[in-house]
């Protein structure tokens, strides 16, 4: 698929099948986050593979959602700010470094077929406790990966107008 087509059929997928994702698959998403830009190169994130199969209850306690551990697996992005770039006035980069390698495995996954929801609202203590995060890390982002078992939905955003300005505000 052209960028632009996998932009356009990425959805939040909120059921999926219980196939398997192929080790290559997997390993084709996992390099697109390594190979994600981040602030001064420092890639200040670290990717968790989680199968589902077997710790549905404990993955529940992070979100609590069916469809969360309906998929195979499911990835999460943390983020080590003690390694990150930070700007002159302290602003620590590594949630935006973190997101664009979720992005980018997001986009990867679509465009080989596979399914992702995009998770923010998820529990960040039952995340350090699941996935035995030590202080100095910090959980970003969660999303299943696998197989949709539905349909996309009428993509609904704003127009181009509202969002975007030209030189100044």
């Amino acid at each position: 698929m052209e960028l632009a087509e996998i932009i356009g059929n990425r959805y939040s997928v909120r059921a999926y099948q219980a196939t398997a994702v192929e080790a290559d698959k997997l390993n084709q998403v996992l390099e697109a986050a390594r190979l994600a830009p981040t602030a001064a190169n420092r890639q200040p994130f670290q990717v968790i593979v989680i199968h589902t199969q077997g710790r549905e209850d404990a993955l529940r306690k992070i979100y609590n959602r069916d469809w969360f551990v309906q998929a195979p697996l499911v990835i999460c992005v943390v983020s080590t700010p003690q390694s990150g770039w930070t700007r002159y006035d302290g602003a620590n980069y590594t949630q935006v470094d973190a997101a664009i390698a979720m992005d980018h495995m997001i986009l990867t996954a679509t465009d080989l077929g596979l399914g992702t929801c995009w998770i923010a609202a998820f529990n960040p203590e039952a995340a350090r406790e699941v996935l035995e995060l030590p202080d100095e890390v910090e959980p970003v982002v969660f999303s299943p990966l696998g197989y949709p078992a539905d349909e996309p939905k009428e993509k609904i955003r704003k127009p181009l107008a509202e969002l975007v300005r030209y030189e100044r505000w």
